[in-house]
């Protein structure tokens, strides 16, 4: 195998930027520095216990981030994308996650993550009242 397909820190580099997020959000949600994020991305090896940490912010599998590829995505763009007549592209394709599923997660996560920036502000600014 290539050295690219069992680059575990490479994978979650690209799954963290499929889903659009950056280092420091990831270091933020598992209370690491943004500087630790950039050494395991830079990791052929991840230990399994920081991996499923990972994995769960990421919300995928640790499965789906060791089995990750970038031909595997493209493929499923090409032939899944809205109208097509491929109608048997997945079969034989095993997928460890709902899209929809994961999707409205992220917007609940996202939901949840704006809530309590707002509470943090709401509290500075209340402080800021008091120091004056």
């Amino acid at each position: 195998m290539a050295e690219a397909t069992l680059h575990i820190g490479r994978k979650i580099s690209r799954i963290r930027e499929l889903r659009g997020m950056k280092q420091e959000a990831l270091a933020a949600e598992l209370g690491i520095s943004q500087q630790a994020i950039s050494k395991i991305e830079q990791s052929a090896e991840v230990e399994e216990s920081a991996l499923e940490k990972i994995a769960k912010v990421l919300g995928v599998s640790a499965e789906a981030i060791k089995n990750y590829s970038d031909e595997a995505v493209i493929y499923n763009i090409q032939n899944n994308y809205e109208g097509s007549n491929n109608h048997g592209a997945n079969i034989g394709h095993q997928f460890n996650f709902n899209p929809i599923e994961k999707l409205v997660e992220l917007f609940e996560e996202n939901k949840k993550l704006y809530e309590r920036l707002l509470a943090s502000e709401l509290e500075k600014i209340e402080l800021l009242k008091k120091a004056q």
